[in-house]
């Protein structure tokens, strides 16, 4: 076994999946020891409050179980991206827009990743769960040449084209773009186009691809011998990808489920909730004022609440 076939068929993968798992765990417990003594959600809907008055259940979740229905939203259909508006000059005035290109290409880079990450679930489970192949056959449906192509295959490619096109050719958001925005939209697009020619042009044994899957996931890799520089090339941006993702703003696929302006109830107020770190100090009563201050009160001839 050749030094270069060990490095990037076992010391690689290895490095990121360590990498990753370290990063999101320092990720993860730095957000949960931030102190969120009150209740700070992001609303913009009537408030729970009087019986007669209707509350906006989404908008403003007053419950735990409304609060778990919008995060939902957000993760499943990317809620607050869809109502997203943007200000553009029409003539003498502003005229605000929805973003609809930016949601559609958002919602489906994020789908697609998701289904073809389910789809290589395939070379390190065996056999084959029923949902899988099920996913498989539907990503397959078009069923266009052979090999079958896969229609996420397309669509996070469009996606990303669109996405990094957007920030090049949008003033503004070329504007507020950093180096990081445009180097992980490259490394994604150089994933997928490995993937895309790996699997329609430069075709390798999937047999070996899947027995050096299996055998790093018994953590016994044998790396496969007939594969070639381009197996390697794809397998280590992806490892790339996988280790940069703690450190980048990819990160914020978890930072949704503990964000508390997402995550908390507008229960303010129906509950108090005092900060709980607060110093202990003397409180001096509006009762006790006024009965320190009673003749000074009366003197000026103010309303006094107990004479």
């Amino acid at each position: 076994m050749s030094e270069a076939r060990v490095f990037f068929g076992v010391v690689v993968p290895y490095a990121a999946l360590l990498t990753f798992l370290a990063g999101v765990t320092f990720r993860v417990l730095r957000w949960a020891r931030s102190p969120v003594p009150f209740r700070i959600p992001v609303t913009c809907g009537q408030q729970k409050s009087l019986p007669w008055i209707e509350s906006s259940r989404l908008e403003s979740p007053f419950t735990g179980w409304a609060a778990a229905c919008r995060v939902a939203l957000e993760v499943l259909a990317f809620r607050s991206l869809w109502r997203n508006q943007q200000a553009e000059r029409g003539g003498a005035r502003l005229v605000y827009e929805p973003s609809r290109l930016l949601w559609l290409a958002a919602i489906v880079f994020h789908w697609s990743l998701l289904i073809i990450l389910a789809r290589h679930l395939r070379l390190v489970l065996n056999p084959v769960p029923k949902a899988i192949a099920g996913l498989m056959s539907l990503d397959a449906f078009f069923q266009v040449g052979m090999p079958v192509l896969y229609a996420t295959d397309v669509a996070i490619v469009a996606a990303l084209l669109y996405l990094a096109g957007r920030r090049i050719v949008n003033p503004r958001v070329r504007y507020l773009s950093l180096f990081p925005d445009y180097a992980v939209l490259v490394l994604l697009l150089a994933v997928a186009g490995s993937g895309i020619l790996l699997r329609y042009f430069l075709r390798t044994d999937i047999a070996s691809v899947k027995q050096y899957a299996l055998s790093l996931a018994a953590f016994s890799p044998r790396p496969p011998a007939g594969a070639g520089a381009l197996f390697y090339a794809h397998l280590s941006l992806a490892s790339l990808l996988v280790a940069w993702f703690p450190f980048s703003k990819l990160v914020h696929m978890g930072g949704i489920f503990l964000s508390p302006t997402r995550n908390l109830a507008n229960s303010s107020r129906a509950q108090r909730h005092v900060n709980p770190w607060n110093h202990s100090l003397p409180v001096h009563t509006y009762e006790e004022w006024e009965t320190e201050f009673r003749e000074k009160i009366r003197a000026a001839g103010l309303p006094l609440e107990k004479e």
